[in-house]
């Protein structure tokens, strides 16, 4: 069903979050003036407050979980993450860079060995209950997930090498299947521990595993079918057994070729959908899968936020309600967090622009 107007989502979704430069900036341009806090710190993201949100106008909250402790920075631009893997941030750079895979060199035996992330930690849950009870009695629905990511393929591949895993999926697959093994059941944890506490009160979960680039799947779709699938498949089912929320699938790049897949396992939601990859023609998409799937996301992020003028970012949302919004089925946002050289302007068109246009349409 189409609702009065488009919902609009900045802030509230991992993907769709806002850096702490261009987060400062909008801020000023708002007139707010209070501490900037940092949401994650790997992505330089800002933790958006709800001053903003309201100034905003956005339909969304977010009730994310908390990082396990294990991860810690042992200096400030080195990071070591719970998995036991080391990002680094270079000179001037924004983002940290994986620089280590613990397990390239691990035979199936080191897997027993190696020491895993501990889901079961209560800190990760602290106020969890409290936050999704007090979202779900406010007028705005909310996206949850454990903190900060919760990937499958995506966190094989930095423990083991991204050449060296895709190896592992073609002529290894012993060993992958083992790895993954291990991923999913900390994955189950982890979510089992997060719906526990806010399984009754969200209103979308949120996962993200990016298996596409810009031309198209990172791997044929009959390996993705053998080797992958069968664990998204299995995370999806458990998390779908502990909520009534809909599951949000993000995956940026060209995923054409993997829609129908996505559907079949128990994907409600594709984010982010990267119009600027191959084939991620927004008119077609709708008319293939309008109905069997919500499209969130669209805006490009890419060059018109941080390049257009005011008049190219209200034209492109203009564009993607055009394509996407007809019988719902549409949350715009960018395509992806809106990075620093995003101009606080283009921010609040995107936002004005959806409201007025979709407004219009459905009046």
């Amino acid at each position: 069903m189409e609702t009065d107007r488009v919902p609009i989502d900045v802030g509230a979704c991992m993907s769709s979050n806002i850096s702490l430069g261009a987060y400062k900036k909008l801020k000023k341009h708002l007139g707010i003036d209070t501490p900037t806090e940092t949401l994650e710190e790997t992505f330089s993201l800002a933790k958006v407050e709800e001053e903003v949100f309201v100034a905003l106008g956005t339909d969304f909250r977010r009730v994310n979980g908390h990082a396990l402790p294990d991860a810690y920075f042992p200096d400030p631009n080195t990071y070591i993450d719970e998995w036991g893997i080391t990002s680094r941030k270079p000179e001037g750079g924004q983002y940290f860079d994986s620089v280590s895979s613990p397990l390239k060199d691990a035979e199936i035996e080191d897997l027993e060995k190696y020491p895993w992330p501990q889901p079961e930690k209560t800190e990760i849950l602290t106020g969890l209950k409290d936050l999704a009870k007090e979202t779900a009695g406010s007028p705005f629905a909310s996206i949850g997930s454990p903190f900060p990511f919760s990937r499958v393929f995506e966190q094989a591949h930095p423990l083991r090498g991204f050449e060296q895993f895709l190896v592992d999926l073609m002529i290894n697959k012993e060993f992958a299947h083992a790895l993954l093994r291990k991923i999913i059941d900390i994955q189950k944890k982890r979510w089992g521990l997060f719906l526990g506490e806010t399984g009754k009160y969200i209103d979308v979960v949120r996962l993200g595993d990016d298996i596409a680039m810009q031309s198209g799947p990172l791997m044929s779709p009959d390996v993705y079918r053998e080797m992958i699938k069968p664990y998204h498949r299995e995370l999806f089912k458990f998390i779908k057994e502990n909520t009534d929320a809909k599951l949000m699938y993000h995956c940026c790049g060209d995923v054409t070729m993997l829609v129908n897949d996505f559907i079949e396992i128990g994907v409600d939601i594709l984010n982010p959908v990267q119009v600027s990859a191959a084939n991620m023609d927004t008119k077609i998409l709708k008319e293939k899968y309008g109905g069997k799937i919500v499209f969130w996301g669209s805006i490009d992020s890419q060059y018109v936020m941080p390049s257009g003028t005011v008049e190219e970012v209200r034209n492109e949302v203009r564009k993607r309600i055009d394509d996407l919004a007809a019988g719902g089925g549409f949350v715009l946002s960018a395509t992806h967090n809106i990075q620093s050289d995003v101009p606080p302007e283009n921010v609040l068109a995107m936002i004005d622009e959806a409201k007025k246009y979709s407004g219009s349409r459905a009046g």
